[in-house]
């Protein structure tokens, strides 16, 4: 498939040897983005407008999707020879561990900051939502590193989950998602037409329930208890509990209220993500019950700039889910993928308001199944609907 791509797609199959990433240090922007709310403190401090404790906000919903519509999209891919010298390249692999610390310290500031300083509610829960969009690319950081094979990079995994409580992400992804994405068998796939807010009602759970129970079939295949410490949800569970009992200890009971809102909303971006990158999206199902391989185009792609430097390039989804293991430089953009309209940060807004959502999505989707309702996942409350808006070919 590679070669096929190469063939039809300029910069898979470039010559190796004129090859330069020109975004190689702009990755660094991955691993600083987590600092803006402590960069939001310091202007409050200077300026003493509370305005900048949603400086997070004001960035991640407005400058960032203005950035993706001026610079536009990257398309350039490293060439295939060039990608097991990206991949053994200590610079790249460092990147992720740096953000890990990261995260910590804005939580840990933050969290001071809230307990020791007086702000009103608006203020405080500004904040709160700022370090819960930080804290919710923790999960990506988590992403990024809990796909790797070495046992240190999954134990960073791990520890950066830790900071929002979503520990049970590093079974969930790996043995559910990436197994069940674009079936009906898949929590994490949204429907045609499935607003995010009932999305998250099947997501979260849904979510919980499959990493629980993967996690227990494989520790009884080695006959050990599900409540023991090799229970690779629990292990970082604990972390949880032993930072958010520290800081609440070092800090009262403002700190814990703070860290819960960060909990939940950092939860919600991993929702929002799960929500965009698969809508609508569907494996045929094969004669023999199987549902047909997963390809590039049963995700969403973007290949926008300016979102994709913050965000370890996560958006080129679609090749991250042919190529799971393969790292952030590497990932690939290919022809005639499903592609969203803008970055991630402006789709999770518009996820926000479902009419608008589906606007710019619906037609898109139906696009890609060839104005086929019968080849897209549809909200059964939805279902009559479509077929009156677009015709009920195969539905």
């Amino acid at each position: 498939m590679v070669e096929q791509v190469g063939d039809a797609f300029p910069g898979i199959g470039a010559d190796a040897a004129e090859y330069v990433d020109k975004k190689k240090y702009l990755w660094m922007l991955s691993v600083l983005w987590p600092a803006v709310p402590v960069i939001g403190l310091y202007l409050v401090s200077a300026t003493g407008w509370g305005i900048w404790y949603g400086l997070l906000l004001i960035a991640w919903y407005i400058a960032v999707p203005l950035l993706d519509a001026v610079f536009g999209q990257d398309r350039s891919n490293p060439p295939e020879s060039r990608i097991e010298t990206l991949e053994a390249s200590h610079y790249y692999r460092l990147l992720p561990y740096l953000t890990v610390p990261v995260h910590y310290a804005t939580t840990i500031i933050c969290a001071w900051w809230v307990a020791t300083h007086n702000m009103n509610a608006l203020e405080f829960l500004a904040l709160a939502l700022s370090v819960g969009v930080v804290n919710g690319l923790a999960i990506n950081t988590g992403h990024e590193l809990g796909h790797k094979q070495r046992k240190f990079d999954r134990w960073m995994a791990k520890l950066v989950l830790a900071v929002v409580g979503y520990g049970h992400f590093f079974v969930e992804h790996n043995k559910g998602h990436h197994r069940d994405v674009a079936t009906p068998l898949d929590p994490a796939t949204s429907h045609l037409g499935e607003s995010i807010y009932a999305f998250s009602t099947r997501e979260i759970p849904g979510a919980a329930r499959r990493a629980w129970k993967l996690e227990e079939e494989r520790l009884a295949r080695s006959g050990h208890s599900v409540w023991s410490l090799r229970n690779e949800i629990i292990q970082p569970m604990i972390l949880t509990v032993i930072l958010y009992t520290a800081l609440t200890a070092a800090f009262g009971p403002l700190a814990l209220l703070f860290l819960l809102v960060q909990m939940v909303y950092g939860w919600w971006q991993l929702t929002s993500a799960n929500y965009i990158e698969h809508y609508g999206l569907l494996r045929q199902k094969l004669p023999n019950g199987r549902y047909e391989r997963q390809q590039p185009r049963h995700s969403w792609n973007a290949n926008h700039i300016a979102s994709n430097l913050i965000l370890f390039h996560l958006q080129r989804h679609s090749d991250h889910h042919a190529h799971p293991t393969r790292s952030y430089q590497s990932l690939r953009d290919f022809p005639d993928l499903p592609s969203l309209p803008t970055g991630y940060p402006g789709m999770f807004f518009s996820a926000l308001v479902p009419p608008l959502f589906r606007a710019l999505m619906d037609r898109k989707a139906l696009a890609w199944a060839d104005g086929d309702l019968g080849k897209l996942q549809i909200h059964p409350s939805m279902l009559k609907y479509y077929q009156r808006k677009f015709g009920k070919k195969a539905a």
